[in-house]
């Protein structure tokens, strides 16, 4: 039942939100807020004493308060535009995020508008003093947004920069009046809903991993039977690939289904065929088709294509990347530029847009599209010299890419390459493999004109440099078997010494290869722990037997990770090593910054 004004005025003073209020009361939360809004109870908004009392605070940084008391904001006439961060950082919500909020507000301020901040994160620099010209300290939640978007009497609202967190809310605050300046809400829906975005790529003749949605246990079966085995499983609107998981049996999808998510008629699993051995690939682009009556109109550019280094299977804020495609044939190129192209026009996108591919043969699979900033615009606007994110924030403030002088794509004449930073040494007994499921905590870039130059630099500022002599250790599944020998011999070439346990060593060495053989853990010493503590390995490669790991495969990584040596569980990650030892041992490297690159 309703509150009284009284009780009502009384929890909003103790801090209950119209969310929680309304579920206590059997209430809508839009029901809650136009009674508040009725009876005048609205927050009222205090600087934050950014000088401890000892003088007059004028920093603007505001916080919301129920208490009764004066408003501290100051009005004024500007045009407005309010930004919405990405909230606290935690992995899957990284601070690349904070990068294009930044710029945003940057962009802004140099075309006339006065720009609001509001994030919850003072570790940000979207929460710095000079950033935008006022801050609010307040949770991304749909009512905290909308009383500030009403108190300041904004123009618009930018949505796009800040990650999923704020994404979730574009469509709640357009309905309350919003304006969200950019990409529509609609569009967006378009590219997160799946049955809305098959139907999108079927009119456009575009081809993505067959897939399904399933609601329970039942259906996910049902779905896994029909694309095949291994299938890539996930919630919707998930945020850094949480809960993602590779699945290879009806036992592990059932596990998944059962103890992983929470699925039902609102919210779905989705069920991707999973196409094993395929390479990935990140395209950022910018367009303003989305401002003109007829999209052919508009112009459309792509900032840069990152190709994994890792195949498929990898999220994407943790695959190390290469910018432009080192493998990619140009007919595929093309492919995906066209695909890009088509895609932007359709969801008539105003700002930036990132599309995730897989490329099998010369077959290009939209694996999604996010009408929206991604994790890779720092990287790409450092690498190709041009700040996409400011960009993109004045094509949604209604400029075009003509007038800012935009229209070309920018293929770099040097290699840039994009490695993840990991927390492993952090968190003991943590397996380090790779999977769809985020866990980097940051990035670092590699550029040269030599492509295994600049994979070796990025490996250096990761705090993982390759050795240039020593002792590979080499242990892969069954499945790797096969391959693992063209990648021992590169090596091997390179002056490295080669050990291996038995099942790896005997393919080895029916390849012709020499190889020092030691026990695993399980069967004496010395096996490759031993070795790792005592410094006598300088790289490991070891990719993953099956989906459980193997409790000594865990002890070897963690162990790699501890004493500091650098160690790949991928082989196309290894084949990088090798490429990256060879340019070393050839050429060495030379340091140049940035802006000699541009």
């Amino acid at each position: 039942m309703p509150l009284s004004v009284e009780q009502l005025a009384k929890a909003k003073s103790l801090g209950f939100s119209d969310r929680q209020i309304a579920h206590l009361t059997g209430q809508t939360e839009d029901a809650v807020r136009a009674e508040r809004k009725r009876i005048g109870l609205v927050p009222s908004y205090r600087l934050v004493d950014t000088c401890a009392a000892e003088f007059e605070a004028y920093t603007p940084y505001y916080y919301s308060t129920y208490d009764r008391g004066d408003d501290e904001v100051k009005g004024n006439t500007a045009k407005k535009v309010m930004i919405l961060g990405g909230g606290p950082n935690r992995i899957g919500q990284g601070i690349e995020f904070d990068y294009c909020c930044v710029h945003a507000a940057f962009a802004l301020k140099e075309d006339g508008f006065e720009t609001i901040m509001v994030n919850s994160n003072p570790e940000t620099v979207s929460t710095d003093y000079d950033t935008s010209d006022k801050l609010f300290f307040e949770p991304l939640t749909l009512e905290d947004v909308l009383h500030i978007y009403e108190r300041e009497q904004c123009w618009g609202a930018i949505a796009q920069f800040g990650g999923q967190t704020p994404l979730n809310l574009a469509l709640g605050l357009q309905k309350n009046g919003v304006n969200i300046i950019g990409t529509s809400p609609q569009s967006i829906e378009v590219a997160e809903d799946r049955k809305l975005f098959a139907a999108m790529l079927n009119k456009l003749n575009i081809p993505q991993p067959p897939n399904g949605l399933a609601t329970n246990e039942a259906e996910a079966l049902v779905a896994s039977k029909r694309l095949g085995y291994p299938v890539l499983v996930r919630p919707s609107f998930v945020l850094g690939g949480r809960a993602m998981q590779i699945v290879y049996s009806d036992a592990e999808l059932s596990h998944y289904m059962r103890f992983a998510v929470e699925a039902g008629p609102d919210r779905p699993v989705l069920v991707d065929k999973f196409l094993e051995d395929a390479t990935e690939v990140d395209v950022d682009c910018i367009t303003d088709v989305g401002q003109f009556a007829n999209p052919a109109d508009g112009t459309i550019v792509i900032g840069g294509m990152l190709e994994h280094i890792e195949f498929a299977g990898v999220h994407s804020g943790d695959a190390a990347m290469v910018l432009p495609p080192h493998t990619l044939s140009p007919s595929v190129i093309d492919t995906i530029r066209t695909y890009t192209h088509a895609m932007a026009r359709e969801l008539k996108v105003i700002g930036l847009m990132n599309v995730q591919y897989a490329v099998k043969g010369e077959t290009v699979y939209v694996l999604e599209v996010n009408p929206r900033a991604s994790r890779t615009v720092p990287f790409v606007s450092k690498a190709i010299g041009r700040p996409l994110a400011k960009l993109a924030a004045k094509v949604m403030a209604g400029k075009t890419l003509k007038e800012l002088g935009f229209t070309e794509e920018i293929w770099t004449k040097y290699w840039a390459v994009k490695e993840s930073v990991f927390p492993f040494n952090k968190f003991h007994g943590q397996d380090i493999l790779l999977s769809p499921e985020m866990r980097s905590t940051g990035e670092v870039m590699g550029l040269d004109a030599d492509l295994g130059v600049a994979y070796a630099k990025s490996q250096m500022a990761a705090n993982s440099p390759l050795p240039l002599s020593g002792k590979v250790f080499l242990s892969v599944s069954d499945a790797h078997k096969a391959d693992v020998a063209a990648v021992a011999r590169q090596f091997a070439d390179l002056g490295f010494e080669l050990v291996a346990t038995n099942g790896t060593a005997t393919v080895l060495e029916k390849a012709g290869l020499t190889v020092q053989r030691i026990y695993k853990l399980s069967e004496g010493r010395p096996n490759a722990v031993d070795l790792l503590k005592n410094k006598e390995i300088q790289l490991v490669i070891n990719t993953p037997a099956g989906q459980s790991p193997r409790a000594d495969e865990i002890k070897i990584r963690t162990t790699a990770v501890y004493t500091g040596t650098p160690i790949m569980t991928t082989l196309s990650g290894a084949r990088a090593a090798a490429l990256g030892i060879a340019a070393l041992q050839k050429s060495g490297y030379a340091v140049r910054t940035v802006q000699e690159y541009h």
